[in-house]
């Protein structure tokens, strides 16, 4: 995708991976960028992500992002915390950037083991050789286990634009960011206020993702801001949900395994905040999930689902559809249980829920499960 204004990125092999596929990535910017972060509240978490906290904290604005995929640089120690900040630093000198707190890092894969540092620093200048106006070799190399690029983007009136890409596949759930993902945008805004709207985007969209029930120790979520084009305050918000939820979605739809994407609508709750818990809870039910990928309607998991979501709501006032069919309202319904199973061998599928108890609404997206799932994670690092 052709990127915004202000931004080029790369993406090359560097060695990192056995496969020999593309894990070196790097997004660059010829000026100072407005930017806002979101990361995992695993106690666990890698070296960049303290560091990236660090810097944040700051409120400074920054010039560079640099990633590898293959190693997540987490649980490695000093070494590990050494070996982040060399990574930076070497992006910083081949980009001729005086200050190394102006790059962020980001790193990707197997935990606990030693991240090749040396060939990271070696192909510095490989990496900068390859800096386009186009995200596609960026988005090649941050992937793992993912079995497709995952790239959305949106247009505002007036002409700015905003592209997001984003990585995740497994160890995917909520909270937060649940996955690796860089946003970037040509649109004029202050840094606190894209800090306030990131926030809530990521509250509406990579917090409402789930595919395993595990939250990676790597997980963040970045917005980047060039400022060169004016834009309404209600539209940029607009723009970077759109792409946000665009990009959760095509997380959960390439689940490790997964068959299927299942989107989970729920509406009437007590409060938004309401609505977002008991969608996550359905959406990463292992017994919903199962249910599925078995093409079976069976309606008491995603009712039991709702009742140890923490929202507040009368059983007797609930509704469940599947697939458009209504399966239960206060009591069960009468349905066709094989025309129903039939629908849910579509590649998309959609569990609406009416809590009848308010006016919150909220969106939820995940994956069945499936027996890949288990062989994917069983061979893992052999």
């Amino acid at each position: 995708m052709k990127l915004p204004q202000g931004f080029r990125t790369a993406g090359i092999s560097a060695g990192l991976k056995r496969s020999g596929r593309r894990d070196l990535g790097l997004i660059a910017s010829d000026g100072p960028l407005a930017w806002a972060m979101v990361s995992t509240t695993n106690v666990v978490y890698a070296a960049n992500v303290a560091r990236n906290r660090e810097l944040h904290a700051t409120g400074r604005p920054v010039r560079a992002l640099i990633i590898n995929s293959g190693n997540a640089n987490c649980a490695t120690g000093q070494q590990g915390i050494d070996d982040n900040l060399r990574m930076a630093a070497a992006a910083a000198q081949q980009l001729d950037i005086s200050d190394v707190d102006e790059v962020l890092t980001s790193s990707t894969g197997v935990i606990g083991v030693r991240m090749p540092i040396d060939r990271i620093e070696a192909a510095q200048a490989e990496l900068q050789a390859d800096l386009a106006s186009d995200s596609s070799a960026f988005a090649a190399a941050i992937l793992t286990t993912d079995l497709v690029f995952k790239q959305e983007e949106v247009e505002l009136p007036g002409g700015a634009r905003i592209v997001g890409v984003a990585k995740g596949s497994g160890m995917i759930h909520p909270n937060m960011a649940t996955m690796l993902a860089y946003v970037m945008t040509d649109a004029k805004i202050p840094q606190e206020q894209l800090r306030v709207l990131w926030r809530d985007v990521a509250d509406r969209s990579f917090n409402q993702v789930t595919v395993d029930g595990d939250t990676s120790p790597n997980d963040a979520a970045f917005v980047f801001s060039s400022g060169r084009l004016d834009c309404d305050l209600a539209a940029l918000h607009e723009g970077l949900l759109r792409v946000a939820q665009g990009l959760a979605r095509r997380i959960a739809r390439d689940g490790e395994g997964a068959g299927k994407l299942l989107t989970v609508q729920v509406s009437s709750a007590a409060s938004d905040e309401d609505a977002r818990a008991a969608a996550r809870t359905v959406a990463g039910s292992p017994l919903v999930k199962a249910a599925a990928h078995g093409n079976d309607p069976n309606w008491g998991r995603i009712l039991v689902a709702l009742g140890r979501s923490g929202a507040v709501f009368d059983p007797a006032q609930v509704r469940i559809d599947v697939q458009g069919v209504t399966v239960y309202e206060g009591a069960p319904q009468p349905f066709d249980s094989a025309a129903t199973s039939e629908l849910l061998r579509q590649d998309e599928v959609l569990f609406s829920i009416d809590l009848g108890a308010g006016s919150g609404s909220g969106n939820a997206w995940g994956c069945d499960l499936t027996a890949e799932y288990v062989r994917i994670n069983a061979d893992y690092t052999t």
